[in-house]
Formats: structure tokens, sequence, C-alpha cells
């Protein structure tokens, strides 16, 4: 007779990193299976509506009360539905269009292991679909959770360097990139050491540092568009002498308004410098409405993890993600991959 009982589910990565070192806030939170996820959708791209088919919403000053709705005598008591603050800017503004293009290096990230579009799925694809849910679902909210605020913001970061906390950005940035409802601005803040630019095999140019140092250049020069539509990078830019001066001013949260206005579904997701060995990761903490700290495993020291979540307070959602992990023969065989992508 057969043996019909369900397979143990393997737990995921960040539920992994919650278990090891028990520093998760989010560890209630319901978990996502990955039987249950559905095949990754295909971004088609929108074909424009002719002008005069186009509606011309009234642009009202932004502290300029809502205009009365008159109810009809034949309405019903459902009440209309309440626009997202990042919608209604969204109609203010178009959004910032990308004035440099660039073509990913699909050679360069399948060598390092890391998620590769339009290619076959793999483990560590199906591993970045999980981590991805879960970050969606904490901004879109659902019956059970609260709403993160600003949870559209995702910050990556690692207590030291060499962790993996670029190699997680960027497979989340590429898996996210797929979403019809959603787009993608992957920010290397690292401005120090900048890699994602190297990672994807983009051109180098002006980026978040320009912009925050030059109010008055274009956000269009600072902005790559790849290949794939639904993913913008911003490089570091030119390092600067005062770059945690300059992202902790109340600039860096007029420019991350700008970068999402006119996209209300834009996920914005910022490679951070390691938070033990450079000031600004602290700072960024504050500018993000979720914190995602790669733990390596066999490597990252509970001690400096402990440190590292202490400095970045300023976020109010952190969860951990474990990188470099095996998984036994007999479970799941997601993270096979990990073995092949380390990064800084």
């Amino acid at each position: 007779m057969n043996d019909q009982r369900p397979v143990k589910r393997q737990p995921s990565l960040l539920e992994r990193a919650a278990d090891m070192f028990g520093l998760d806030p989010a560890k209630h939170a319901p978990t996502i299976d990955v039987s249950q996820l559905p095949p990754e959708p295909e971004r088609k791209a929108k074909k424009a509506k002719p002008a005069a088919e186009a509606p011309q919403p009234e642009i009202l000053p932004p502290d300029a009360p809502a205009p009365a709705v008159e109810a009809t005598p034949t309405s019903t008591s459902t009440p209309a539905a309440k626009a997202s603050p990042r919608k209604e800017v969204a109609r203010a503004a178009p959004a910032i269009v990308a004035n440099r293009q660039g073509k990913i290096d699909r050679e360069r990230l399948a060598a390092r292991g890391m998620v590769v579009p339009g290619a076959p799925v793999t483990g560590i694809a199906e591993e970045y679909r999980i981590v991805k849910r879960e970050i969606i679902r904490n901004f879109a909210g659902t019956a059970n959770r609260p709403v993160v605020p600003r949870g559209h913001r995702v910050l990556i970061a690692s207590a030291n360097p060499g962790e993996g906390k670029t190699f997680t950005a960027v497979n989340l940035a590429l898996s996210l990139a797929v979403e019809a409802d959603h787009d993608v601005l992957l920010i290397d803040a690292d401005i120090a050491k900048p890699s994602v630019l190297e990672t994807l095999g983009l051109p180098d140019g002006p980026g978040l540092m320009d912009a925050l140092a030059d109010p008055h250049l274009p956000l269009g020069d600072c902005l790559i568009q790849t290949d794939i539509p639904g993913l913008k990078v911003m490089p570091a830019g030119t390092q600067h002498m005062h770059d945690t001066e300059l992202l902790a001013s109340a600039r860096t949260e007029t420019l991350l308004a700008q970068l999402e206005q006119g996209a209300p579904g834009r996920i914005i997701i910022l490679d951070s410098p390691p938070v033990l060995a450079a000031s600004p990761a602290a700072v960024l903490a504050g500018h993000v409405g979720q914190l995602i700290i790669v733990v390596r495993a066999d490597q990252t020291l509970e001690s400096s993890l402990r440190d590292a979540v202490g400095l970045m307070g300023g976020c109010p959602h952190i969860q951990l993600l474990l990188n470099g992990v095996k998984f036994s023969p007999g479970g799941r065989r997601f993270g096979t991959y990990y073995g092949q992508g380390g990064a800084s």
C-alpha cells in the first residue's frame, strides 16, 4: 500500500534565517507554500492609446481639498473604494523617462548562478519567487496582515561585506520585474563599492550621488532602461565625500518621491552598503518600509547580526534572508544554485 502522507514543506530562506537567529519581527506572519504559486506572468508591452481617447484628469494643487462627489438617487450603499496616495500622486505628474539604454548580460548571470531572465526556471528562481511574494504581501496588505507603510521601498543589506547583499538585490529585482502589476527600480546605494552594474553587465554613468548633489540634473540622465521592460537601474554615480550627509538630507526623500511619480506600481530596491562597514546604511533604513538583512550560512556571526539589526532601527519592518545554504538531499533543492553565486 502506498504511503499517501503529505510531504512536509521545506521552510523558505526567510523562515530558515528567522529560525536560526530568532531575530525576525515578522515571524508570526503567514508563510508561502511554493506549491501554491502560480506560473510567472508574461509581461507584455502596453499599447499606447491615441491622445484623443486618453482622459484628461483635473490636476489639483497638493493642498487643495478633494472635490465633493454628489450621490445619485440610484446609488447603492456600497462605499466607493478609496484611492491610494501613491496613485493620486501618480496622476499629478508624468513618470521619469530613462535617457539611457542597457542590455543585461545573461551569460554573466548564468555563470554566477543567478536568476536569468527568459531562461528555464531554476531552483534559485523559485526561491526568489517565494521571497518576492512575501515582500508584495507586506505592502499590498492581506486580510490577516497590516500594510507596511512605504513597503514598496525595500533595502537589501548585510552586516559585513561578502555575505550576498548585491546577489540578493539583483536576483530579487529580476524576479519582481516580470510582475504584471509592478515595475522595478534597482538603485545601487553602495556608494563606496558599487557592484550592481558590474553584476548586470551595464555601462557606468551618472546616478544616485549625482542626482543628490545636483538638483538641476535631469533624473532621466541617471536612469538606465534595461532590455527587460519592467526593470530600470540607477547607478551609484560619482563618489562623494559627504555621501552620508546627502543621503540623510530631505533631498533623498524628495528624490525617491520623484522616482515614484507616475508609476503607482513601482517597487524600489536599494542595494545598501554593509551595515557594520559604512555609515550610510543606517541612514538609508529611514527612507524605506522594508529591510532584508542577508546572512550567509556558516559565516555571519550572531553578534554581528544583532549589532546590524540594532543600527537599522530606522526601518519598521526587518526580515532576515539566508544565503549560501545547502538543503538536505531528500528535501527541496531550491537553494542549490547559491553555491555558485557569491556577491558583495
